[in-house]
């Protein structure tokens, strides 16, 4: 599908890539990774022929059709979020408004007979059929499934899509390009702005994409859920493995370590034919025996290695004092903008050691909740904190907060006090900010590197709760890997929205959801979370918005015979009952769930010992409340529809 032939980029500073030479075939789904810095993002530039390279040819098969989701999206239309897909086929666009043209040529003319009349009609079926081909007829149900998947609800559909923020408009944009079905993808971060249910729903629907993608990520289950190839950018070159990420990352760390010893031996050699020049290069007899030393060191291919530093982060957060057995108390916790409820009457306590997870599609409160837990907006009801409780509350636009005029240096000793201060370049150096880096302007960092400093103002503010908004937005993977080491670490409660499943998994002991305006609260694992909330997806696509037009046939009205009916009874009866028994062990099931959701309640977490066995029986009778609720259902469903 693409060749790169040779591909190299020069800055003034020198190449970022040379000699690079790579190919993109049918079925392909390459991971691209790289330090940042390396081009990842360029490189994606490049393929898409928004920018040029300075050496080297792209050969594109022909007919390529490229998508391609940039991180830089400017989109300012008044045009409804809808219309901007269904307007954005331009060959389905020329054969609707042919297609409309005829229809008002065949209302005006009256002469059916003639030859041109015939040639008009033969011309709309022909424009039909093509219509047809390119799925014009199913338009507006792809467009209103794609919607739905990437999380906009019926209601925005007819929104303008300027009215929308930037993240959503990403979305926007990444709908468009996925029902206009392009031959080659190229997506840059485009997990950054979606919520964990609809990160699930792309992968899917990447995993049956018929043609290429190479997509750019720092979700390290994406990737391995996605990408069956690995190009990792590294000293210039494009390094091709036939593998995802983390077998990719095994094998990698496998060579680099052959290489590592490799170069241990160059530089030993190398040292040594140094010093037999220096020896011998005044010496007028040896001084050609020095010049052929110089030419051999000359051809020396020297060994680079790239090193993970990030990997060789360290960072802990310590605990300020130990607080009482319960740290946060909502009795009757809303909010509202306007005629919008987020959510109402929330009434739960947070015990001592608790790990949640708090998730939700975006748009259901999720950051305002942790606003109105640390009390930064008005909110209904009440927020209480527990005895000696001290909150550090990290918010998702954290990194942006800190003041780009400061140095890294001063944005930590403003929050430093005490014995801490004499050991900020450590610390700082622990976050990866050593040597001149301490000295730069927050305004010259990358978005890793300030959520990075930030972090590291958060392990500067003692706390015994951690209120955390997405603090893995702009981390790579190490950085994440880094992050959930210390958090696990962590002695005190925390809670944490997060859309990357890896970094949730293990991590937390509850999860919060935010759905119908309330909070519910699940005793099992992010992964089991995503099954249940993707199986509770209704099957059918959002197709209320423009229908399509289509005749439909009056139903003829069906006659039994007599053992038709009595078949029709006979199976009646067995429903009916299964729907009594099912129905009945859903009732039974329900008393011991609230049985054991009050022995929960009043339980201390920090004890596991006495926690672990309920936690246990809770989620077997859960599983099993979940079952016969779902027989109960198809069996009400099925003595329905011979009802009808």
């Amino acid at each position: 599908m693409l060749v790169l032939e040779k591909l190299g980029v020069h800055f003034p500073q020198g190449y970022l890539f040379e000699e690079c030479s790579a190919q993109v075939n049918q079925g392909d789904r390459i991971g691209l990774v790289g330090k940042n810095g390396a081009g990842k993002s360029t490189l994606l530039r490049l393929i898409a022929q928004t920018e040029k390279p300075t050496d080297g040819q792209i050969h594109r098969q022909k007919g390529l059709e490229v998508g391609f989701l940039t991180q830089d999206i400017v989109i300012d239309t008044t045009q409804s979020v809808f219309d901007y897909l269904f307007f954005s086929n331009e060959q389905l666009n020329h054969l609707r408004k042919h297609i409309d043209e005829i229809n008002k040529q065949l209302t005006t003319r009256e002469d059916y007979e003639s030859e041109s009349y015939l040639e008009l009609l033969n011309d709309l079926n022909a424009t039909n059929d093509l219509f047809n081909i390119h799925d014009g007829f199913q338009w507006e149900e792809k467009i209103a499934s794609v919607l739905d998947g990437l999380g906009f609800r019926k209601d925005d559909f007819e929104k303008p899509l300027n009215s929308f923020s930037g993240g959503w408009k990403m979305r926007a944009e990444l709908a468009k390009i996925l029902v206009n079905r392009p031959n080659l993808l190229l997506l840059d971060e485009p997990t950054n702005h979606l919520d964990i249910v609809s990160i699930q729903w792309l992968e899917n629907y990447l995993t049956k994409f018929e043609g290429a993608v190479v997509v750019i990520s720092h979700d390290r289950l994406f990737l391995d859920n996605v990408t069956n190839r690995t190009w990792e950018i590294s000293f210039g070159k494009i390094l091709d493995f036939p593998y995802a990420y983390s077998k990719y990352k095994e094998l990698r760390s496998e060579e680099l370590e052959r290489l590592a010893e490799a170069k241990k031996q160059q530089d030993k050699e190398i040292k040594h034919t140094q010093e037999l020049i220096d020896k011998f290069r005044a010496k007028k007899n040896k001084a050609a025996f020095a010049q052929s030393l110089i030419k051999k060191l000359d051809r020396t291919e020297r060994i680079e290695l790239e090193s993970d530093i990030v990997a060789k982060m360290n960072i802990f957060f310590p605990l300020n004092v130990q607080p009482g057995k319960w740290v946060l108390e909502m009795e009757h916790l809303g909010k509202s903008y306007g005629s919008r409820t987020l959510f109402k009457d929330i009434s739960i306590t947070v015990g001592r050691g608790e790990k949640i997870a708090l998730l939700g599609p975006n748009g259901v409160g999720k950051s305002t909740l942790f606003k109105c837990l640390t009390k930064e907006i008005d909110f209904e009801g009440k927020v209480e904190y527990g005895h000696n409780v001290k909150i550090t509350y990290f918010a998702q636009d954290q990194a942006e907060r800190l003041n780009k005029n400061l140095s890294v240096y001063e944005t930590v000793d403003l929050v430093a006090s005490g014995d801490v201060r004499k050991d900020l370049r450590s610390i700082l150096g622990a976050f990866l900010f050593s040597g001149e880096d301490i000295d730069k302007k927050v305004g010259v960092l990358s978005g890793g590197e300030r959520t990075r400093l930030a972090l590291c103002q958060l392990l500067l503010s003692p706390s015994n709760v951690l209120i955390l908004d997405e603090p893995t937005n702009h981390l790579d993977i190490q950085s994440k890997q880094v992050l959930k080491k210390a958090l696990l670490q962590y002695e005190g409660t925390f809670l944490i929205v997060s859309h990357d499943r890896e970094f949730l998994d293990g991590l937390t002991n509850r999860i919060w959801d935010i759905e119908n305006q309330t909070l519910k609260i699940h005793h099992f694992g992010v992964y089991e979370y995503l099954q249940r909330k993707l199986s509770m997806e209704p099957a059918s696509a959002k197709t209320e918005i423009k229908p399509v037009q289509k005749t439909v046939e009056e139903p003829v009205a069906k006659t039994h015979s007599n053992e038709e009916r009595k078949e029709l009874k006979r199976k009646k009866n067995q429903l009916q009952n299964k729907v009594k028994q099912h129905e009945e062990r859903v009732q039974e099931l329900e008393k011991e769930v609230k049985v054991l959701e009050d022995q929960l309640a009043t339980m201390d977490f920090s004890d596991s010992a006495k926690t672990t066995p309920v936690l246990k029986a809770f989620e077997e009778v859960k599983s099993k409340l979940d079952y016969y609720s779902d027989l109960w259902m198809e069996a009400a469903e099925e003595l329905e529809s011979i009802q009808d």
